[in-house]
C-alpha cells in the first residue's frame, strides 16, 4: 500500500482582503439603492436591492467557508472542512434560482399592470450600481476564482452589475418614452443571468459532492495510462474525485507480473499522475500477481472498468 499526497491551493489572506473589500462597497451601496427604490416605486431597484443583499451574504458565507477549509485536518474530520467551499458554492447556486423565481414572478405582475416608475431616478441610481459593481467585480476578480467558493460569489456580482446595466437602460427608456413596462423587462432580462450563472454552480458543486470524475479528468484515459506502464498487470478499483475545488484525488487497485518491486511500480504511477494530470492525491494499493496464476486476477467484484496494458 503507498500514498501520494498533495493539497493544492488554499484560499490564502488575498483572497480574504479582497472579499471583505467588495463586501465592504456592496453593503453601503445596497442601503442607499432601498431608499431609492422606495421612492422611484420601482421593481427593477428594489430586485437589484434583493440581488445585492444576496451578493453580501454571499461574499460573507464566502469568507467564513474559507476560515473553515483552512482548519487542518483532525479527528473524524479526516480531509478538514475543505468541502464547506463547496457548501457556499452550493448555497450561492441555489440563492440565484430562488431569487429568480421570485423576480420572475414580480416581473410578470408587473408586466401585466405596471405601476408608476421615476425614470430618472431609476437611471441615476442603477448608473451609480454599474460604477459600485464594476469595483466590486474587480476586486472579486483578483481573488483566487479556481476556488467554486469564489467562483460563486463573483457570479453573484457580476450578475448584479448585469443588472444594473439592464435597470440604466429601463430607467433611460421611461425617461423618454413613458413605456413603464421597460422596468419589469429589464428585471426578466437579469433574470435568465441569474438562472444561467445559479444552473452552473449547483452542477459543479453537486459533481464534487457526487464523487464524479472532476471535469478534464477522464477515467478510462487514466486507468488506461496506469495500466500501460512497466511491470503493471492489471489496473481495477479505479476512483476520481475531487475534494474540494482545484484538488483531485485517485484510489486504485494495481496489480504488478510477479518479481517486480512494487515500491518502484507505485513511484512512478505517482509520478505519472502527478506531472499529465496533477493528481497529487494519489492512494495506489500495489499487490503482485500469484505465481502459478494464469493472468491478471482483479476483485471478485471491482467497482467500475477493469484496465489492463496492451
Amino acid at each position: 500500500m503507498g500514498a501520494g499526497h498533495g493539497h493544492g491551493h488554499a484560499s490564502g489572506e488575498s483572497d480574504k482582503r479582497w472579499l471583505a473589500g467588495a463586501l465592504a462597497v456592496i453593503g453601503v451601496f445596497m442601503l442607499g439603492e432601498v431608499v431609492a427604490g422606495l421612492l422611484a416605486g420601482s421593481l427593477a431597484l428594489l430586485s437589484d436591492a434583493a440581488h445585492m443583499l444576496t451578493d453580501a451574504a454571499s461574499i460573507a458565507l464566502a469568507l467564513w467557508a474559507i476560515r473553515l477549509a483552512a482548519r487542518p485536518a483532525s479527528g473524524r474530520m479526516t480531509y478538514g472542512w475543505k468541502r464547506a467551499e463547496i457548501l457556499s458554492a452550493q448555497a450561492n447556486g441555489i440563492t440565484l434560482l430562488v431569487l429568480g423565481a421570485w423576480l420572475t414572478y414580480e416581473a410578470i405582475t408587473r408586466l401585466i399592470d405596471p405601476p408608476e416608475v421615476t425614470g430618472s431616478l431609476v437611471l441615476i441610481v442603477a448608473l451609480l450600481g454599474v460604477v459600485v459593481n464594476l469595483i466590486a467585480t474587480w476586486m472579486i476578480s483578483k481573488a483566487n476564482r479556481s476556488s467554486l467558493n469564489v467562483e460563486g460569489a463573483f457570479q453573484h456580482i457580476l450578475n448584479d452589475l448585469f443588472a444594473f446595466i439592464a435597470t440604466a437602460v429601463a430607467g433611460l427608456v421611461m425617461l423618454l418614452t413613458g413605456f413603464a413596462r421597460a422596468d419589469a423587462i429589464a428585471s426578466l432580462v437579469v433574470v435568465v443571468l441569474m438562472v444561467k450563472a445559479g444552473i452552473g454552480l449547483v452542477r459543479d458543486s453537486s459533481r464534487i459532492f457526487l464523487e464524479a470524475a472532476p471535469a478534464g479528468l477522464d477515467p478510462d484515459t487514466i486507468g488506461g495510462l496506469l495500466a500501460d506502464r512497466p511491470h503493471v498487470a492489471e489496473v481495477h478499483d479505479l476512483h476520481i474525485w475531487e475534494i474540494t475545488s482545484g484538488l483531485p484525488a485517485l484510489s486504485a487497485h494495481v496489480l504488478i507480473t510477479p518479481g517486480e518491486d512494487c515500491h518502484a511500480v507505485r513511484a512512478d504511477l505517482a509520478r505519472l499522475l502527478a506531472a499529465e494530470h496533477a493528481i497529487e492525491h494519489a492512494t495506489l494499493q500495489v499487490d503482485h500477481v500469484q505465481p502459478g496464476e494464469a493472468g491478471p486476477v482483479h476483485c471478485e467484484e471491482p467497482h467500475g472498468a477493469v484496465y489492463r496494458g496492451v
